[in-house]
C-alpha cells in the first residue's frame, strides 16, 4: 500500500507506478547515459519504491534499449543528429507512458538522454487529454532549456531540443522523423515553467522570451529561494492542472551530481532538488516523473558515479512521497 498521505487528484490509481525504464544516449554525442536506469535500478531503487514506500510497481523491472529500432544508416536531417532513431525510440517511449497514464497510474521514466522527453511528454499529454479532458503542465529542473529547434540549435544533438517538439514549436511533416507528435500529443508553453536554468543558449533566450515562457534561473532561486520559486511556479500552472515533472540530474550542482553530460557549475544544492520533488508530490498533481542524464561512466572517481546514483534516487523517492518525517 502507498504510504503517502497525499491524496491524489488526478490518478485513479495511486498506489500503482507504471515504470518506463529507457536505456537510451542517441540524443546526444557521449557513451554511457544508456547505462543510467541500470545503475538506479541496480542500487535498489525499485526495492525501495515497493517495500518501503508500498507502491506496486507495473512495467519495466529490466531496462529497454531498443536495438531493433536503431536503422542500418541515419544521415543528418535539418541538422538533427541520429534523427530516425531519437523520433523511433520516443515513438514507442510515448505509447508506453500512454498506456501507463491512461490506465490511471502514476509513471516513473528512468532514462537515458533528456531527448526521451519528446516521447514521455507525449504520451502523457494524450493520456491526461482522452482520461481527464485537461492539459498537463510541465515542470522542468534543468540547468539547460533544451528548447532548441532544429534550426537554432548549434549541435544538432536533440537532447536540446525536446521541448520545442513536445510543444509545437518544432515540429516536422514526416512521421519517419516527429511527424507522428499530433497536436493532441502536445504540450502547451502556457503551462511550462523551467527551474535552475543556467546555461541557456542565446537562440533558446529568445525563444523564452519571445513566447513568453515562466522560467526561474539560478538567480531566481538564490533571490527568492526555493520556496517561493516553487510556489510560483505552481500560481503560473495552476492548481487544476496535472503535473508531469521533468528532471535532469544536471540540475543540480556537480558537487552533488558529477556524473553526467553537461555539468554546469553553480547548481542547485541535493536538499533544493529534494524539496522540488516533495513540493510537487505534495500538490496532489503529479501524474508523470522523468530522470533522466545519470551517466555513470563521466565520474573520474566511483565515489563521483555512485554520489550522482544517489542523487538520482533521492530525487526520484521525494517525487514519490517519501518524506523526512
Amino acid at each position: 500500500m502507498n504510504t503517502s498521505t497525499i491524496e491524489s487528484r488526478f490518478l485513479t490509481k495511486p498506489g500503482d507506478l507504471g515504470v518506463v525504464a529507457v536505456g537510451f544516449s542517441g540524443g546526444q554525442p557521449k557513451d554511457g547515459v544508456d547505462a543510467g536506469p541500470a545503475a538506479l535500478i541496480d542500487s535498489g531503487l525499485l526495492h525501495e519504491i515497493r517495500h518501503e514506500l508500498g507502491y506496486q510497481i507495473h512495467g519495466d523491472t529490466d531496462v529497454n534499449l531498443y536495438h531493433d529500432l536503431v536503422p542500418a544508416s541515419d544521415p543528418d536531417y535539418r541538422g538533427m543528429k541520429n534523427p530516425l532513431t531519437v523520433s523511433a525510440v520516443n515513438k514507442q517511449l510515448a505509447s508506453q507512458v500512454y498506456e501507463h497514464a491512461a490506465e490511471g497510474r502514476l509513471v516513473l521514466t528512468l532514462g537515458g538522454d533528456h531527448s526521451i522527453a519528446i516521447g514521455t511528454l507525449a504520451g502523457s499529454a494524450k493520456a491526461a487529454r482522452e482520461r481527464l479532458g485537461r492539459e498537463i503542465g510541465v515542470i522542468w529542473v534543468d540547468a539547460h532549456a533544451d528548447i532548441n529547434t532544429p534550426e537554432t540549435s548549434d549541435s544538432g544533438n536533440i537532447h536540446g531540443m525536446p521541448v520545442a517538439f513536445a510543444s509545437g514549436l518544432a515540429k516536422d511533416d514526416k512521421d519517419e522523423y516527429f511527424g507522428w507528435i499530433t497536436d493532441d500529443m502536445r504540450v502547451s508553453v502556457n503551462k511550462l515553467v523551467y527551474i535552475g536554468l543556467r546555461d541557456v543558449d542565446a537562440g533558446e533566450k529568445k525563444i523564452l522570451r519571445q513566447h513568453g515562457i515562466k522560467a526561474f534561473s539560478m538567480y531566481d532561486v538564490d533571490r527568492h529561494g526555493i520556496g517561493r520559486v516553487m510556489e510560483m511556479a505552481l500560481a503560473h500552472i495552476g492548481t487544476d492542472t496535472p503535473i508531469h515533472l521533468s528532471f535532469d540530474v544536471d540540475a543540480l550542482d556537480p558537487m552533488w551530481a558529477p556524473s553526467t553530460g553537461t555539468p554546469v557549475r553553480g547548481g542547485l544544492t541535493l536538499r533544493e532538488g529534494d524539496y522540488i520533488c516533495e513540493f510537487a508530490h505534495q500538490t496532489g498533481q503529479l501524474v508523470a516523473i522523468d530522470l533522466v542524464e545519470v551517466n555513470p561512466s563521466l565520474a573520474t572517481t566511483e565515489a563521483g558515479a555512485l554520489e550522482t546514483i544517489r542523487a538520482g534516487c533521492s530525487l526520484v523517492r521525494c517525487a514519490l512521497g517519501e518524506t523526512l518525517l
